[in-house]
């Protein structure tokens, strides 16, 4: 679960330090997602994303290109990428849109303060990864209401109206 103790904002930014980039808040969730989506997208086994209010990112230096990025449920997404080095830095996913950022916990200067809340999609990881004990795993995906903590789930209470005005405009489903 996300770590409130945790001293925050933390910082983070690209490969080149073009693009510099502050998390407000502690993230909603840290998902370890094993898709092969993911797997494509990143060049790696899993990708590991802070999910958080889009708000609570702020630009320190340098601003990102927003890049369409097709996504496996045909939405697309939106990568925030540095223009120069092209380092993937956040993502926005078609159910909440801007509103919400899928941080790269790998550009942040301490990735080590967001391990993942949850593996997700491990139906489709790789063999060889080994999966910690302690740490909820699920095939594909999984029950928001069980798993995140009482505080963001409120936190995404209070964004929901936004959420589905957006999926609204966008003729999206409003679940």
């Amino acid at each position: 679960m996300p770590n409130p103790e945790l001293d925050f904002p933390l910082e983070g930014g690209c490969a080149c330090r073009h693009v510099r980039y502050r998390m407000e808040t502690a993230p909603l969730f840290v998902h370890c997602c094993h898709c092969r989506w993911c797997q494509r997208e990143s060049g790696a086994s899993f990708a590991l994303n802070a999910m958080i209010e889009a708000d609570r990112v702020s630009s320190v230096t340098g601003t990102v290109e927003l890049v369409d990025t097709p996504s496996e449920s045909g939405f697309g997404q939106k990568v925030a990428r540095c223009p120069h080095c092209r380092v993937a830095l956040w993502s926005h996913y078609a159910g909440a849109g801007p509103l919400v950022a899928f941080v790269r916990v790998g550009t942040l200067d301490a990735p080590d303060q967001l391990p993942p809340d949850v593996h997700i999609f491990t139906a489709s990881k790789q063999p060889w990864v080994v999966l910690p004990p302690g740490t909820p795993a699920v095939p594909e995906f999984y029950d928001r209401e069980a798993l995140w903590p009482a505080a963001s789930l409120a936190r995404r209470q209070n964004l929901w109206p936004r959420i589905a005005a957006y999926r609204a405009a966008m003729g999206l489903d409003p679940a």
